[in-house]
């Protein structure tokens, strides 16, 4: 996240979680523009963990919409994968074109980071 709009974002986060009903604290190191929110719910709990989704879905687009990014420090991860069409656009084909260049046979992490097409 820009430095000149983390606390825009957190702010707008913070309502968020608070609206959803969420538990959810938010940690960071701020000074880089890194900020996570650990979402705490219960994995038998049908309702919550739609809650929760939801609520990282509007998490990842806010930090989008206001230039920073949905990958953070730590990577893509799995859960973002759907994300990343929203953020990097065509780019996305691009790194899919250069994974197939080096990986024909699709051995190295088939789906992970860069979705197969569909």
């Amino acid at each position: 996240m820009p430095i000149s709009r983390l606390a825009e974002c957190i702010n707008e986060t913070e309502e968020d979680i608070a609206r959803s009903g969420l538990i959810a604290p938010i940690v960071g190191h701020v000074g880089d523009g890194n900020f996570h929110v650990m979402v705490l719910m219960d994995r038998d709990d049908p309702k919550q963990i739609e809650a929760t989704e939801a609520f990282v879905a509007r998490l990842n687009m806010r930090a989008i919409a206001m230039d920073g990014t949905c990958t953070g420090e730590h990577g893509v991860g799995q859960g973002k994968i759907a994300f990343l069409p929203h953020e990097l656009g065509a780019g996305v084909d691009f790194m899919r074109s250069i994974k197939q260049a080096l990986d024909p046979d699709n051995i190295m992490n088939p789906g992970k980071v860069l979705p197969l097409r569909a």
